[in-house]
């Protein structure tokens, strides 16, 4: 195994290693991400719940043993994404109800594709959290970063208006709505506001994440578009990977408007090159998926 750095649920970060089929390398991932992906584009439609052994057999084609799987899933647990089931006399885990809440908002940013424009304007997030709240507090900035949000001062965050609507609804399941005002504005200077936007998100490292997306997953997909043949297994692998690496970058990118973006922004092509490949193994990786469960 090799060395990974990937996003869970919630958003966080850890060190742990996989690979894809054949020779190709993919971005080396966690396990428990994998896992959380696994669970998010197959799992729910048969009810949440996976089997422990068709689990470790779909995390074997993907790279992972049966040791990593057991603590990844372990852990999870802990977490309080994974709950521990028996269904049909079979040992398995399923989804906790704030997991599936979790997933289904993921979807939208996953699989979605924003193009804000600066006509349509922004959301403002303004706060105040007592002291005594520390921890809301940091829960607070922690989330509204998670959400796309850019901080222009001390209880002060900016995003583009289309994420009103998410704010509000992620605010509201965590209880830490009650500290937030919202507000709709317009920005009345271009030039400004485009200053502006380098300061308020780190421009360069979500720039340098797609760059690291597109530098390892393009060659993959042009693999792909020379096969004739498509094997459900290889599919599997290569498309729970890339889903893996994807499902972070919609998170860190707010969906800003192209006018205000770096000349040359890789954002586009990162998805062009995501989706393209979601086109060509999603189908032949739910077969696989469909025949280790014995669907």
């Amino acid at each position: 195994m090799t060395t990974v750095r990937q996003q869970g649920i919630p958003a966080r970060s850890v060190d742990d290693d996989a690979r894809g089929h054949g020779d190709t390398l993919v971005r080396p991932v966690q396990p428990r991400s994998l896992i959380v992906t696994i669970y998010g584009a197959y799992a729910r439609e048969a009810g949440g719940w996976l089997s422990v052994a068709a689990l470790i057999r779909l995390m074997a084609s993907a790279g992972v043993d049966e040791a990593a799987v057991r603590s990844a899933t372990s852990r999870l647990k802990r977490r309080g994404i994974l709950a521990a089931q028996r269904v049909g006399g079979a040992a398995g885990y399923g989804l906790s109800g704030d997991a599936r809440t979790i997933l289904a908002e993921g979807d939208r940013r996953i699989f979605g594709r924003s193009a804000a424009t600066v006509d349509d304007g922004w959301v403002l997030a303004i706060f105040s959290v007592p002291e005594r709240e520390r921890s809301s507090r940091h829960a607070l900035r922690s989330r509204l970063s998670w959400l796309g949000f850019g901080n222009v001062a001390p209880g002060v965050w900016i995003a583009p208006a289309h994420l009103a609507e998410e704010t509000r609804e992620v605010l509201t399941r965590l209880e830490l709505v009650r500290y937030v005002d919202l507000f709709t504005a317009q920005h009345l200077d271009m030039v400004e506001l485009r200053a502006h936007v380098s300061r308020w998100w780190d421009l360069d490292e979500l720039q340098a994440s797609y760059a690291t997306y597109i530098a390892r997953w393009r060659p993959v997909l042009a693999l792909w578009r020379r096969r004739r043949r498509i094997e459900p297994k290889h599919a599997f692998a290569d498309y729970v990977h890339t889903l893996t690496a994807w499902r972070r970058l919609p998170y860190l990118d707010p969906g800003l408007p192209a006018e205000l973006l770096p000349p040359g922004w890789p954002g586009t092509e990162a998805a062009d090159v995501f989706f393209a490949l979601r086109d060509r193994l999603a189908d032949a990786a739910h077969a696989h998926v469909a025949d280790v469960r014995g669907d």
